[in-house]
């Protein structure tokens, strides 16, 4: 079952496939973890009770996010063997190890402070179960410290050098570790992540404001979440141009693939849209802003911007889907400053909680971090083709020796699996993030244990001293 496809197209698809799956849970996952240590952390500042229920409602999410990360992650991991063997031959001594590490610190990490984190308030007493759901947080960002370091390796491959048998071995692992992009990349994807966690938050927040907008819960979740926005945009849009500019440094072909440029430039126009074509070497219907692309890309409107027709023909990524992808990302980007700075004026006018038409804005922005992290994502990996390790490694000298038939039963297979296992799961957290956010309200203010004369936040001060 080849579709009438070859095996390097074939198993290429399902890599993109799983890892897109896999990608948006960590990306949520990573943001809502250090949510939830924030919220556990004003609650036991301030000992205000919606913190506490917001920490309830949202860990629920975040236990079926996590566990659908960890199986996505195990089943694309499988693939270095069944489909890219020969990459895994050759980067092995070099991906393995920052591999192994990843599981060896953070996966353990969060493994060992998940069931304290979700479970273990009343077992454990607040400080350490602080603790714990602080260790978790930390272990998804040291988990994407290691991914990341790897995949950057690769993008722009440092501290190594090439045995007898072709194989990539180490040399500098500070230098490998610490790649050209890698500190970029870092920086970028985890406040992609952090946004993505923003905008989802806030969407459900407005959800709920929209229905009832004195909800304490809904306040304070959009509150947070429209901080996130606001402060957070503008210095990932910063961050995306310092990406970029490192990108043309170490990757200029796959700028040229972003920006639609075949033809060299002094003073190149900045492509808004159009449709750009390999096989004519030409974007056709640009719209354009004379040199502007210069100015963004090196910082001069003279600046010399290398286009397509300056490498050799196999050595350049198809244009078209990173043009594309690029622009989604940046689009998304733009709204979602758009709605931050909203946000900030809806504040200052005392209008964030009242304001329907930033509520309506807010809701469909909801899976707008999953959209862009994967838009940018797609520019990422197209954009470093024909390459699995730029410039050393060709990604048709990484594949197995497997037939197309084989790959395309397996994509098949994956693609009706991964829409019923993960679709159901994503059913299941759009369904309680549906209902009303107000946690233990009847254990919190009306409960029947609780003493005469006794204000919810004393009687829950007093739980929290009796398990300590």
């Amino acid at each position: 079952m080849s579709f009438g496809q070859s095996a390097e197209l074939l198993a290429r698809i399902q890599f993109a496939f799983t890892v897109s799956f896999h990608f948006i849970f960590p990306a949520f996952s990573i943001g809502l973890a250090s949510y939830l240590a924030v919220l556990n952390g004003l609650w036991l500042w301030k000992k205000d009770a919606a913190y506490l229920k917001l920490f309830d409602y949202w860990k629920t999410v975040f236990a079926i996010t996590f566990g659908m990360g960890v199986v996505s992650g195990i089943v694309m991991s499988y693939q270095f063997g069944t489909n890219w063997a020969a990459f895994s031959d050759k980067a092995g001594p070099i991906v393995g190890p920052l591999m192994g590490y990843e599981v060896l610190t953070a996966f353990f990490l969060e493994a060992g402070f998940l069931g304290i984190a979700l479970f273990g308030r009343k077992r454990v007493g607040n400080g350490l179960h602080m603790f714990a759901v602080a260790m978790v947080a930390v272990g998804t960002l040291i988990s994407a410290t290691w991914i990341l370091a790897a995949n950057s390796w690769m993008q722009t491959p440092a501290g190594f050098t090439t045995n007898e048998a072709g194989q990539f071995v180490p040399v500098d692992w500070w230098a490998i570790v610490f790649n050209p992009s890698f500190p970029y990349r870092l920086v970028h994807t985890v406040l992609a992540a952090f946004l993505t966690t923003a905008f989802a938050v806030g969407a459900v927040g407005a959800y709920h404001l929209l229905r009832d907008s004195s909800n304490r819960q809904a306040r304070t979740m959009f509150s947070m979440a429209m901080w996130m926005a606001a402060l957070v945009t503008p210095v990932q849009i910063f961050v995306g141009d310092q990406h970029g500019l490192n990108t043309l440094e170490h990757q200029p072909a796959k700028i040229a693939a972003m920006e639609g440029h075949y033809e060299t430039h002094q003073g190149a126009p900045l492509i808004l849209f159009g449709i750009p074509d390999d096989k004519a070497e030409k974007t056709h219907f640009a719209l354009e802003i004379p040199k502007l692309g210069s100015l963004i890309l090196g910082h001069s409107w003279d600046a010399e911007i290398k286009g397509l027709k300056a490498f050799p023909p196999d050595e350049r990524p198809p244009a078209f889907l990173p043009f594309w992808t690029f622009r989604i990302m940046v689009g998304l980007g733009m709204l979602m400053l758009v709605v931050g700075l909203w946000s900030l004026w809806a504040r200052f006018r005392k209008t964030l909680y009242t304001s329907t038409w930033l509520h309506r804005a807010a809701l469909p922005m909801g899976p707008s971090g999953f959209v862009a992290v994967l838009a940018g994502w797609y520019t990422t990996e197209v954009g470093r083709q024909p390459y699995t390790v730029y410039g050393l490694l060709r990604t048709s000298d990484s594949l197995s020796n497997v037939d197309a038939e084989a790959i395309g039963a397996s994509l098949l297979a994956f693609i009706v699996v991964y829409f019923i296992v993960f679709g159901a799961g994503v059913f299941y957290i759009l369904r309680t993030v549906s209902k009303t956010p107000e946690g233990e309200e009847e254990e919190l203010h009306e409960g029947p244990t609780r003493a005469a004369g006794i204000t919810p936040v004393q009687q829950l001060e007093a739980e929290g001293k009796a398990n300590v």
